[in-house]
């Protein structure tokens, strides 16, 4: 299967691609802010409708969705935010971490570094990619526990910068462990992060203490009389639903063919990858343009906004717009289907 899609990545155009679609790299500040903007103050808008609405009332239960799938197109901004030209957009990415990143502890370090580690030739797909695991050459039950795993990880959230990060200001051995595993948005929990650089980006210690300082404050207020419990029942189901949200999309980003030793190149990459243009719905699971996840492996730097029009562009002006439409699936149900059918396939003596 893997050197059936080596062949095919070696017919890719990969050259035409990028010439078809070069007068969409600039992205457009205003769609940011305004997207942005209005996704954040909608999703804060209908959680605190849900905090302060009767437990299960209908207005709240509508609120609740409203605020998971705001603050979900919300957060994944932070994808963008790593793909950014360095020094450019500063003052966008300070707003994400202010009114986004730090209340849901997942300031912009956690991502920056990690993934673009993902778009490398000599990392994708490979034991050095937190981001891939072998879901496709695997036993296709455990792609079901990494879905139902995300029940979790709010309150490792939690743990990492409520309690373990004041500790390892004491204890400098915790503090590098920390890093070492507790500071990236991964899929591969035996990822170990490497040493500090400058990919990294900066303020990195400022950042931490930041999610921490609104983790604390919200407990002060709590404690105060300021915020209700209800306040951190809502915050948990929120956060839940959203990373719930996103395993799934993870898993009908790729096919996930490498097990994890082949180095493979731009266009093999895009083979490996998976686009869902569908309509609304896909917007919905998938935002911020990640349902062109494969159009996006083959332009790393194209803004979101971009990605559709890149798509429809390059099927239909693409001489041999075929091999471009491997990456395709009609709908999210269908990738997901077919991840299962070549796990189960590869598990057959």
């Amino acid at each position: 299967m893997l050197d059936e899609m080596k062949a095919k990545a070696a017919e890719f155009p990969l050259k035409e691609s990028r010439a078809m679609v070069k007068d969409l790299m600039k992205a457009n500040q205003t769609i940011y802010w305004f997207d942005f903007l209005f996704s954040l103050t909608l999703g804060a808008t209908a959680f605190a409708v849900t905090v302060i609405a009767e437990t299960f009332s209908p207005i709240g239960v509508v609120a609740y969705f409203i605020a998971v799938f705001a603050l979900y197109r919300s957060v994944i901004f932070i994808h963008e935010i790593v793909h950014f030209k360095k020094g450019s957009m500063v003052a966008f990415k300070f707003a994400w971490n202010l009114a986004c990143g730090f209340l849901v502890m997942v300031p912009i370090f956690m991502y920056q570094g990690v993934h673009l580690d993902h778009h490398k030739r000599d990392i994708y797909g490979t034991k050095l990619d937190g981001e891939y695991l072998p879901f496709g050459a695997q036993n296709p039950w455990k792609n079901v526990w990494y879905v139902i795993s995300s029940i979790f990880l709010p309150a490792l959230i939690v743990l990492r910068y409520i309690i373990l990060t004041p500790l390892s200001w004491l204890i400098p051995p915790l503090r590098r462990l920390l890093w070492q595993r507790a500071s990236s948005l991964t899929i591969d929990l035996d990822y170990i992060r490497p040493e500090k650089t400058d990919r990294d980006g900066k303020f990195l210690e400022l950042q931490e203490f930041s999610a921490t300082f609104y983790g604390w404050t919200a407990i002060g207020l709590w404690h105060y009389g300021f915020l209700p419990s209800k306040f951190f029942a809502v915050w948990y189901l929120v956060v839940f639903l959203v990373l719930f949200m996103n395993s799934i999309r993870t898993l009908g980003a790729h096919a996930y063919r490498n097990p994890g030793d082949e180095k493979m190149t731009v266009a093999e990459q895009f083979l490996d990858s998976v686009d869902v243009p569908g309509s609304f719905l896909s917007a919905l699971w998938a935002p911020v343009g990640l349902r062109f996840h494969a159009t996006h492996h083959l332009f790393p730097n194209m803004p979101y906004h971009s990605l559709g029009t890149a798509y429809k562009r390059l099927k239909e002006n693409l001489p041999n717009s075929h091999l471009y439409l491997e990456a395709s699936r009609p709908t999210l149900f269908h990738a997901m289907k077919t991840l299962w059918r070549d796990a189960a396939s590869r598990q057959k003596p």
